[in-house]
């Protein structure tokens, strides 16, 4: 009774696949039916799965990041420095790398390969550029998406999703003043709302003082005092600092902050 009970146990299994395969191959021949029957009609419903497809990736940017060495290195020195530099010739990511790092600590989303700065809660963060027109075409562009283009607002690298609202600058056409991003909601991460704001170099120092922040992002060379003033801000919060840039103004006192004496004396000779 045991060996029978048994082998009629492990026939089941063997039933079920088989039923399922059969429900499987009527499927197929339905959808090669229609594909014969109404070529037409199976070729807009491709196109519209490749549409959508195409939308859910220009509306999440972030997800699809793969950092290449370099920019990895970058954000992982994040784990354990408060001031970072990225410096390198154009072309080579260092917006993209920047625009990455502070969609996530925005939106909380970090990948599973990240091994830099964790913030739990909500942030406020400020990303700069040297006038308000090149803070609109660097970082609200990679961030937010095209300035002149509202309806592709989303398609930056914070996820469409995760943008609650924006707030219009004055001081150039289609420059933001700021902008809420969905923060969190799941394991550890608190759910809550974080701020992104845009600076300029060119306000001056009086612009950059007054607020706690937990991260700003210098993208181009800022003068020493504007550096220093926004460092400053983070003090409180034990916050970071990036700066991206290519280097333009030589060996500068920002530079010079991020180099050892052995480094400056190479380069000096090299």
């Amino acid at each position: 009774m045991t060996k029978s009970g048994s082998a009629s146990a492990a026939s089941k299994p063997s039933c079920g696949r088989s039923s399922g395969k059969g429900r499987a191959s009527g499927k197929g021949r339905a959808a090669k039916s229609l594909v014969l029957k109404n070529p037409a009609a199976a070729k807009r419903e491709y196109l519209s799965l490749l549409k959508e497809l195409d939308r859910r990736r220009r509306n999440n940017q972030l997800a699809a990041y793969q950092p290449y060495a370099r920019q990895a290195a970058f954000h992982a020195a994040g784990a354990t420095n408060r001031e970072r530099l990225f410096m390198a010739g154009n072309q080579l990511g260092k917006t993209s790398a920047g625009g990455a790092e502070w969609a996530m600590h925005l939106t909380g989303r970090y990948p599973a390969w990240w091994q830099g700065k964790v913030f739990d809660q909500p942030v406020r963060l400020w990303a700069a550029g040297v006038t308000g027109e090149g803070t609109r075409d660097n970082p609200q562009r990679i961030l937010v998406g095209p300035p002149q283009q509202p309806a592709e607002w989303g398609t930056g690298m914070i996820p469409a999703d995760a943008i609650a609202h924006t707030i219009m600058g004055r001081n150039a056409a289609g420059a933001l003043d700021s902008v809420v991003v969905r923060h969190g909601g799941g394991g550890d991460v608190q759910a809550g709302e974080s701020v992104l704001s845009f600076k300029s170099y060119e306000k001056g120092r009086e612009k950059w003082q007054g607020e706690t922040l937990h991260g700003v992002w210098f993208d181009e060379e800022p003068p020493l005092d504007i550096y220093s003033e926004g460092l400053t801000r983070t003090n409180a919060t034990g916050g970071i600092t990036i700066v991206t840039f290519t280097p333009l103004l030589g060996m500068s006192d920002v530079v010079l902050r991020f180099l050892s004496a052995e480094e400056v004396e190479r380069m000096g000779k090299g």
